[in-house]
């Protein structure tokens, strides 16, 4: 009975954030609007889903990555359906982040929501894809971080991956998580240099956004390796974001009475 009530509740809030993105005005087509309805069941944001997701060979080249006294943040704008509602959320050009062991990213890994093969949590991820669509941009930082902080935090993601993870879909509303390892991107990156002593800033794991990561004052230490897009104006300010904060006002607006009923409906 627990377990139908949970997925009863978690449905019910993403059937909500759906309803207040389309209010909002997102750009989405009817093909995306599908996509987007057919992945809500697949979400757990009580109980674990996903188990076991990094094969070995993930393992391997994340160990043979150590020498690498760095770690890189990736922050990237898919353009996937997911991607332009979280953009919604946030206001930001780059509304996904995350976690590589090298500077190829072939270590690359995060919390997203399966992308249909995998079940959503903690997955590899592969960086072409996340270039795939037209309009979309990828922007990499690297952090010098010591032997020893790499490996912490390679034994924090085996755990994980051994425990079990979900995505925190309703992270986007509540800026809660139900279980330790059930996380949004930017929950995850941010844990996982935290786990390290990396704490770039001061802030609830809840309430990190990607874009958080590229702030102005993260330290010197965060160096950008390479960018690629989005299109910017003469200030080099971001147009896209120029485009999403004109809107984010009145989108919030909607959202503020709905920001944690999926959280009331267990209580």
């Amino acid at each position: 009975m627990k377990k139908i009530l949970f997925g009863m509740c978690g449905c019910c809030a993403a059937l909500v954030l759906a309803a207040a993105c389309l209010l909002a005005g997102t750009d989405l087509n009817l093909e995306e609007l599908w996509q987007l309805a057919a992945s809500l069941p697949r979400h757990n944001s009580f109980q674990y889903i996903n188990y076991d997701s990094l094969p070995d060979t993930w393992f391997a080249e994340a160990r043979r990555s150590l020498e690498d006294r760095h770690v890189y943040i990736a922050l990237s704008n898919t353009k996937t359906a997911a991607s332009k509602i979280i953009a919604r959320f946030t206001g930001d050009p780059y509304n996904h982040v995350s976690l590589a062991f090298d500077e190829s990213l072939s270590t690359l890994v995060s919390y997203n929501g399966g992308n249909g093969t995998q079940k959503p949590g903690l997955n590899p991820e592969n960086p072409a894809a996340l270039r795939e669509k037209s309009g979309s941009a990828l922007a990499v930082y690297r952090l010098p971080v010591s032997a020893a902080q790499k490996q912490r935090i390679l034994e924090r993601i085996a755990g994980i991956n051994a425990q079990g993870s979900s995505y925190n879909l309703l992270g986007l509303l509540s800026k809660r998580s139900a279980k330790p390892n059930i996380m949004f991107c930017s929950q995850f990156v941010y844990a996982m240099l935290d786990e390290a002593g990396l704490r770039l800033f001061a802030r609830d794991s809840g309430t990190v956004k990607p874009m958080d990561f590229a702030a102005p004052g993260r330290g010197q230490n965060l160096a950008l390796v390479y960018e690629t897009g989005p299109e910017k104006n003469n200030s080099g300010i971001s147009m896209e974001y120029v485009a999403l904060a004109a809107n984010q006002k009145n989108f919030l607006k909607i959202l503020d009475s709905r920001s944690n009923l999926s959280y009331n409906l267990i209580r």
